[in-house]
């Protein structure tokens, strides 16, 4: 939903604000900031909503999406809003954030995940610690706009002001951004200078689709050896049943079939953060139909495969895959799924395909540059952070996939 000043967006502010009313509404705590006040909510007040709305203005993902997120993903982490006020008491700026209990060494080599395990009988809590992350349970993470200057500069200093009495009463040991597009380094690095680490963490991938079709994508991209290969697999995709496939708003006829193959692929990750849960699917689709889109792909009547993806403004976001695995492989579906999503983006007006982190191997073949995601991490208690800066860098996960490395653009990501 775009920002502007039409009815429309006032009477479905309206409509969504009074909706609230009957949720579990309440302020946690208030506490004095060297900017005014700030507030720890679990919930957003009506009187409030609009600048919970405008703080998403254009946004790829808007305040529908963390809405979504949050009432679909509330048993998995606690989600709570940070009202930041001036002195006058206005709210400038509504900034989400969650709390998690997070194993540090996830994303590290399974050689360093097995020296641990056997240290951690004697110590079992040792690297799993509970956060503050700003950011989004499903997603990057976004800095909403302050409400008078429309940018997020006094967003961020506001940030840095209240972060650690918030952390430290909620009793959280680290305090980090979470998974922020390399554009805001010019915001966040400034962090820097008051303890935080910037870390890169597993980047999202993007294709510049700059060609006339698949074809010419092939023709002029990609090597001659993946060209090769690509066709090969799509022949054998074409040697069993016809697969078909389209494109729908709403996923929820078709829930209970995709859900188990998303379940699926989520099983076959090394890496597993959180997990969608049918509501999710069903109200992306119900909630954005002006940017959600699902692709499905079929055989024998039967659905192998789908993909959630988010449009706007001529980049598509292909989030999240479910593939049935007893014929993924044997036709190789994510080549073919990939290859659909290309074509009805060229086809589409799509100036610009990106991808999620993860399953890098396929996309450095396919010629895609990384598209860096950052973290900024400090302790939430000064001497822990001096503990934690030297720690940090070695259990980043990008340092120990070499295939990272590989891309052309890899000395992005630092």
């Amino acid at each position: 939903m775009d920002i502007s000043g039409s009815s429309t967006r006032d009477s479905s502010i309206e409509s969504a604000a009074s909706l609230l009313i009957t949720r579990p509404l309440g302020t946690l705590f208030t506490f004095k900031t060297s900017f005014g006040t700030a507030a720890v909510a679990d919930g957003i007040p009506p009187e409030e909503y609009e600048t919970w709305v405008a703080g998403f203005e254009d946004y790829p993902v808007d305040h529908r999406y963390y809405e979504i997120v949050h009432e679909s993903l509330r048993d998995q982490c606690a989600h709570y809003y940070l009202f930041l006020k001036d002195s006058n008491g206005m709210t400038r700026a509504i900034q989400p954030f969650l709390i998690v209990s997070q194993d540090l060494a996830t994303g590290t080599p399974a050689f360093i995940r097995n020296a641990l395990a056997q240290v951690r009988r004697l110590v079992p809590g040792l690297l799993k610690l509970r956060m503050l992350m700003v950011g989004c349970s499903a997603g990057e993470g976004a800095i909403v706009l302050e409400r008078v200057s429309r940018d997020i500069s006094w967003t961020v200093d506001a940030l840095r002001a209240s972060l650690t009495p918030v952390a430290r009463r909620l009793k959280a040991v680290l305090i980090v951004f979470k998974d922020y597009p390399k554009f805001y380094r010019r915001y966040l690095d400034r962090l820097r200078v008051f303890g935080f680490t910037r870390l890169p963490s597993m980047p999202a991938t993007q294709l510049d689709l700059d060609f006339s079709d698949f074809e010419d994508y092939l023709k002029r991209r990609v090597s001659y050896t993946t060209r090769k290969n690509l066709r090969r697999k799509f022949r054998k995709a074409q040697s069993g049943p016809p697969i078909e496939w389209e494109v729908v708003t709403d996923i929820s006829p078709y829930v209970d079939e995709v859900y188990p193959l998303y379940q699926q692929t989520l099983s076959r990750s090394e890496f597993r953060f959180q997990e969608l849960t049918k509501s999710y699917l069903c109200e992306l689709g119900q909630r954005m139909n002006d940017r959600a889109l699902f692709f499905l792909w079929r055989q024998q009547g039967r659905i192998i495969a789908f993909a959630s993806v988010i449009v706007h403004n001529g980049v598509l976001r292909d989030n999240y895959i479910g593939m049935d695995y007893t014929v993924a492989l044997k036709y190789h579906l994510y080549f073919v799924t990939w290859r659909d999503t290309i074509t009805w983006a060229l086809k589409n007006g799509i100036h610009t395909y990106y991808s999620g982190p993860l399953n890098y191997d396929p996309k450095y073949h396919f010629r895609m540059a990384l598209a860096p995601l950052d973290l900024y991490v400090r302790s939430s208690y000064d001497w822990l952070n001096r503990i934690f800066k030297p720690i940090l860098p070695l259990l980043e996960p990008t340092r120990y996939d070499r295939v990272i490395r590989k891309f052309a653009n890899a000395d992005e990501l630092w």
